[in-house]
């Protein structure tokens, strides 16, 4: 599920993710799926004679190296910087999403034809394209099931998996032919939601190639039974977390994307060389791609100012320094995502666990976060207000009038109304204390005893200084109604080893709150519900949040087509805050080589990367 830059982009998501008076789900389908780029010459803001070959450096963001190389992640290693800029590179997803900043499937980029609904919505009939792996081999429908056979055999490690949800709702897989796939499902669905949340998860993997238990072990269908599935993933994630063999490891050598990796090292670098055997659309034109880690966007900048990246950012400390940058032969673009960017709580934390389950506590922090005023402070106006759980830009047709005004608008006042109305003690600069507890009109609530202070725990990504920013004005805020927050921080990725769903007796549930600045963006799930967020039990729901109305209303959007439901669900979302919503910042200000074609525009849905439609061109 694991997010997500004019800002820069502060962390991996970035999971990791709009109506006004109507919404058109199948629009999503029908008119509007995207045509994606047609073969031959990329499009892109560069001028010039296009040219073969050349190297391209894209700049990673610090803390967010890619550190895990097999496409069925777990929740620790599911973000953006995984699975979109690397993972894609090499093994492309059944269903391609995303058509410039159009949140829409593309056609021409996915594996299979669009798939075909039939028996109400509970049969699904895919056809895959004609393609081929880097050895030779065909991409079958065996490579479909032995990734549904793998997910369905260890779906507790999967960093997508909700509990009813894929695979758990399809109770019959078969495969008439080596190019078809026909899923019977348990129930009616939405076409458009299992589309885009559910087939979307889907990656081929070579069953020719990598269904075996162990690296001299023969290849057979181990994944046809659960225990011997088991083991198969088992080898893989082992041998994923062997990040100083990724280049070597022939496993990693069988791809059926346009790139191969040519060299890898632990901190994050990667090149890549063509996949003289990709078949897709699009061929890589570049002779080399390199993705280059920076230990801080300062360190990225100079980079950037020395000529020595193709694809940067601009900290939001140097925007100042846009203009010259485009002197320097640089075209600035903002980049922004298909994403919310949430500060997820942790409900069941044995300390403060009761306290975040109060529905009028998570108003009161609400109202204290100045969303305008981080926009145009911090983020220099580069950055959206996040209402509720839809992304406000890019502009969709999900946005709703939930999502259009904020339902908790900056209010020190209203929130130390709400503290002090059940029974708080609110000390202005101090810590507020409840001093009526019990449950009903005027005490504290459910399980909060006399003298619980409102004190919180929050760990937020280092090295990003926008980032730092908005929590010491985040904190400041806060103490205007007497609440502690105890700052601290930590490299992005080892935020997503620590916040993870817990029981309070757990030792892993010492965590209360966290922040890395992108929240989660919409991929693979580009349908904007919340299943994999904000279901009870889902691998995804960070902080077990568990709300049984949250849990039909969610339901309803997977199977109901009425826009109704959806925007029914993302007002109750918005209401419920069942994370804390923080301004949505663009993904980066990029400063992209003005002789880079094909990169422009930056793709919305996903941050999938695709630098096999870059060239270089001779200017003048």
């Amino acid at each position: 599920m694991g997010v997500n830059l004019p800002s820069l982009r502060t962390a991996p998501r970035r999971r990791l993710a709009a109506v006004g008076s109507v919404l058109v789900l199948s629009w999503l389908l029908a008119a509007c799926t995207g045509g994606g780029a047609s073969p031959g010459r990329p499009t892109g803001s560069a001028t010039g004679v296009p040219r073969e070959g050349g190297t391209a450096t894209f700049a990673e963001a610090p803390g967010t190296a890619p550190n895990y190389i097999f496409p069925m992640d777990s929740l620790a290693y599911f973000n953006t910087s995984n699975i979109n800029e690397f993972q894609y590179l090499m093994w492309r997803p059944l269903y391609w999403f995303g058509d410039g900043d159009k949140i829409v499937l593309n056609e021409d980029l996915s594996l299979a034809e669009p798939p075909k609904y039939s028996a109400g919505n509970t049969v699904v009939d895919i056809t895959l394209k004609p393609g081929n792996w880097s050895d030779g081999k065909p991409i079958t429908s065996r490579d479909v099931t032995f990734w549904i056979n793998m997910l369905r055999a260890n779906s507790a490690d999967y960093g997508q998996y909700v509990p009813g949800f894929f695979p758990d709702d399809v109770k019959k897989v078969a495969t008439p032919s080596d190019t078809e796939i026909v899923l019977t499902l348990d129930a009616p669905v939405n076409p458009t939601w299992f589309t885009f949340n559910e087939l979307s998860q889907i990656t081929p993997m070579p069953q020719h190639a990598w269904d075996k238990t162990s690296a001299d072990g023969p290849i057979g269908d181990h994944d046809l039974k659960a225990a011997s599935a088991k083991d198969v993933y088992k080898f893989l994630d082992g041998q994923a977390r062997k990040l100083q063999s990724y280049a070597d490891d022939p496993l990693w050598q069988v791809v059926d994307g346009p790139w191969k990796l040519s060299e890898f090292r632990p901190d994050g670098y990667a090149e890549f060389v063509p996949n003289t055997a990709y078949s897709g659309t699009d061929k890589p034109h570049l002779a080399k791609f390199v993705e280059q880690p920076f230990t801080s966007a300062a360190a990225e900048f100079n980079a950037l100012r020395a000529g020595q990246i193709t694809y940067g950012y601009i900290p939001q400390t140097s925007m100042g320094q846009a203009k010259a940058l485009t002197a320097l032969g640089y075209t600035v673009d903002p980049w922004y995502l298909w994403s919310m960017n949430i500060l997820p709580i942790n409900f069941n934390n044995p300390k403060v666990g009761k306290v975040f389950s109060q529905l009028y506590i998570r108003q009161a922090m609400q109202s204290l976060i100045n969303q305008p005023q981080y926009i145009s402070a911090i983020l220099h106006g580069n950055g959206a207000p996040d209402n509720g759980p839809v992304p406000t830009k890019p502009d969709s047709l999900y946005l709703g009038a939930a999502g259009r005004t904020p339902q908790y608008p900056y209010d020190p006042k209203h929130a130390t109304e709400l503290l002090t109305a059940n029974g708080w003690t609110v000390t202005p600069g101090g810590v507020t204390t409840c001093t009526s507890p019990g449950t009903g009109a005027g005490h504290c609530g459910e399980g909060i005893a006399a003298g619980q202070k409102l004190s919180f725990d929050l760990v937020y990504s280092s090295g990003v200084p926008e980032v730092d920013q908005e929590m010491r004005a985040f904190k400041s805020a806060l103490s205007q109604a007497g609440i502690e927050l105890n700052l601290s921080q930590a490299p992005s990725n080892d935020i997503f080893g620590v916040i993870t769903p817990c029981k309070p007796s757990d030792a892993s549930c010492g965590w209360q709150m966290a922040y890395w600045g992108t929240g989660w963006q919409f991929a693979p799930d580009f349908y904007p519900s919340g299943e994999v967020a904000f279901s009870t039990g889902a691998v995804g729901n960070w902080g077990s949040y568990s709300d049984k109305t949250m849990d039909a209303k969610v339901a309803a959007t997977t199977t109901d087509s009425d826009p109704a439901a959806f925007t029914d669900w993302e007002a109750y979302t918005a209401e419920q805050v069942p994370m804390l919503f923080m301004p949505t910042e663009a993904n980066q200000v990029s400063a992209i080589k003005s002789d880079l074609g094909g990169a422009i525009p930056q793709p919305s849905a996903g941050l999938s990367l695709t630098p096999e439609k870059w060239y270089f061109t001779e200017q003048g």
